[in-house]
């Protein structure tokens, strides 16, 4: 029996959510589903502008975007270099009616065992692809970087290891449910080594984290817990010790990481590949932009007015530097000074909000991009830049598919709303 227009509709719509991810490695061709998203997502806004303050889905979406874009907007005022920062105001606008759209297609519960399975099918085939290139020195994104495995991304891109911990909820969720216990191992172990060996010691950290939580969910108990996690730091310390003597470039990332214990502040400097650096520069930044910071994606611009003699990432040529601070927080208070820190604190409040008072079906459905959210934003770790096109994109397609799972409209398929909205949810966002 062929499927009903609704029911059609409905998948077009998940392939164009779906399209966003796929299309991630490849350049700058995921805006092609990001512009189809927020054109109809500019369309629902419009259709349903009554709405947009009484519905609560609607209302989470606007508040989150607020609390990110605003920021930008301010910082625009006083900004180092005010093009730069006005175009990324003009640019994150997409990502409004994206997450709109978002909402609108995934408004149905019936949609979400769905949506996680191809997530880590996705995830899958870029793991696989990752396994060959490790096992045969070629992968679809060509051969590895010199020192990493770059997989899918291509050696000129090399992010693979963020990207793998950070959608590594969603398979490893897909995995318990549908295999058990012995899934979710065998998952862990596939994702680990590709995860190593693509050298992000962020990545690793991520993965840690997104490992523990998964391990707290089995056991729900200390005295269980405890051994549990025992035994994944073995598994861990095992596969280091593999990769360590199977891979020179990860041996190499290893030895770096150990000059941190000698202490010094150059030993430190070396072993965070120049991060410290960064973040010396970052928070004379700070000091001297305490309100609304250099302006969004300024960084690199002001680098070199604030960084030390001899700094290694000032281009004498082009007379910028860093790129962006390589840490959430002081990204933000960097780019977007006080005002920005104060209207994230305000999002990452609301989002827990959100989700305390989300019912278990709700929270069952968000809790694969809530920890992928999670595992990205940690705040004791490194990071990619959240201002910029390429991450900012990646962490507004997650928090779209964790607001769409929170949305009011998906609470009728849970079961009490559905006898006096009617069909009205059929068509809201």
């Amino acid at each position: 029996m062929l499927a009903s227009p609704q029911r059609r509709g409905e998948l077009a719509a998940l392939l164009v959510v779906l399209g966003v991810l796929v299309l991630l490695p490849i350049g700058r061709s995921s805006e092609l589903p990001v512009l189809v998203a927020a054109l109809v997502g500019l369309g629902l806004l419009v259709r349903y502008r009554s709405s947009l303050l009484s519905d609560a889905g609607l209302r989470l979406i606007l508040i989150l975007f607020a609390c990110y874009w605003l920021p930008i907007v301010f910082s625009g005022f006083a900004a180092v270099a005010p093009a730069k920062t006005w175009m990324t105001a003009l640019e994150t606008l997409r990502f409004l009616p994206l997450a709109v759209f978002v909402a609108w297609a995934l408004r149905r519960a019936e949609v979400w065992p769905a949506v996680h399975v191809s997530i880590a099918a996705i995830c899958g085939l870029w793991l696989v692809d990752a396994w060959i290139q490790y096992l045969t020195g070629n992968s679809l994104g060509g051969a590895p970087e010199a020192e990493r495995l770059a997989g899918i991304f291509g050696a000129g891109n090399l992010k693979l290891g963020p990207v793998l911990a950070t959608l590594a909820p969603f398979l490893l969720l897909v995995a318990r449910e549908r295999t058990g216990r012995l899934g979710l191992l065998l998952a862990f172990v596939a994702l680990l080594i590709p995860i190593l060996l693509a050298g992000s010691r962020a990545a690793w950290l991520s993965y840690a984290l997104v490992c523990v939580v998964f391990a707290w969910r089995e056991t729900r108990d200390f005295r269980r817990f405890l051994p549990l996690l025992i035994g994944v730091l073995l598994g861990v310390a095992f596969s280091i010790g593999m990769a360590w003597r199977g891979s020179a470039g990860f041996g190499a990332r290893i030895e770096r990481s150990l000059l941190a214990l000698q202490g010094t502040s150059a030993a430190i400097d070396d072993a965070s590949a120049g991060r410290l650096s960064i973040w010396q520069t970052a928070y004379a930044m700070i000091r001297a932009h305490p309100l609304t910071g250099v302006g969004a994606r300024g960084f690199r611009y002001d680098y070199p007015q604030h960084a030390a003699p001899g700094d290694r990432f000032v281009d004498a040529r082009t007379g910028v530097g860093a790129s962006h601070a390589h840490q959430v927080v002081l990204e933000v208070l960097s780019e977007t000074g006080l005002v920005g820190f104060l209207f994230w604190t305000l999002g990452v409040t609301v989002a827990i909000r959100a989700w305390r008072r989300a019912r278990p079906a709700q929270r069952a459905r968000a809790f694969a991009p809530g920890l992928a959210l999670v595992a990205m934003c940690f705040p004791l770790n490194t990071h990619l830049a959240f201002y910029s096109a390429w991450w900012g994109l990646f962490f507004w397609w997650l928090l779209a598919l964790f607001t769409a799972a929170l949305a009011a409209a998906a609470q009728q398929a849970d079961g009490d709303a559905a006898n006096h909205r009617g069909g009205a949810d059929q068509h809201a966002p």
